[in-house]
């Protein structure tokens, strides 16, 4: 058992909505949990011309390749190569809804993000594809003021989106609606590891 009681649970009891529409391209992120204390594992995408989420905060991930046997597989290998953390010995809890982009102007994919906990936390290496990587702690993405909403301009109006405000960079949009369920999911006592492992 992993020291997320409640997650593992809650991701054992439920199935997952999966999206398999004809046209998107599958894809897969890996949401990395540690402890000590309680973190996950966020990247920040390098600058490219050629990405709609450059410079964006994200988990690792990317598209399934036919190489890959399954999503599973995707995440793990996208995770090695994005920021050098092995996670073939990580335990996987399960996986949470797919999700699609809500802009037309996005590219067609379908995500599905996959849930791991990493017993021990390991030095990132990153690559080309990745400008910057942290372990949040999850106390942090709770604390009052960190998860507000923020004025997003589009072609033709301004809107409010919420977003999780880090030094690293602004945690919004399909990376947000990840990590808000996931949060939710913990329940309120994550975080809580690395104080309890002192006492």
């Amino acid at each position: 058992m992993s020291p997320f009681p409640e997650l593992e649970a809650a991701l054992a009891q439920r199935l997952a909505q999966t999206v398999d529409e004809p046209g998107r391209s599958p894809a897969a992120v890996a949401v990395v949990l540690v402890t000590d204390p309680d973190a996950v594992l966020l990247i920040r995408r390098a600058e490219r011309e050629d990405d709609r989420w450059s410079g964006h905060m994200a988990f690792p991930g990317g598209r399934w390749s036919p190489s890959d046997p399954d999503l599973v597989a995707t995440a793990r290998r996208e995770t090695l190569e994005e920021v050098g953390v092995d996670l073939s010995d990580a335990q996987l809890l399960g996986a949470l809804d797919d999700i699609t982009p809500r802009t037309p102007s996005l590219p067609p994919v379908s995500v599905r993000p996959f849930v791991f906990y990493l017993a021990q936390r390991q030095p990132l290496a990153l690559n080309h594809e990745v400008a910057g990587a942290l372990y949040a702690p999850l106390l942090y993405l709770r604390e009052p003021g960190v998860y507000r909403p923020f004025e997003y301009t589009t072609a033709d109006r301004k809107v409010f989106l919420p977003g999780y405000h880090l030094s690293e960079g602004l945690v919004w949009g399909m990376t947000e609606r990840i990590l808000t369920p996931l949060l939710g999911l913990i329940g309120e006592s994550a975080g809580q590891s690395g104080a309890r492992a002192k006492e």
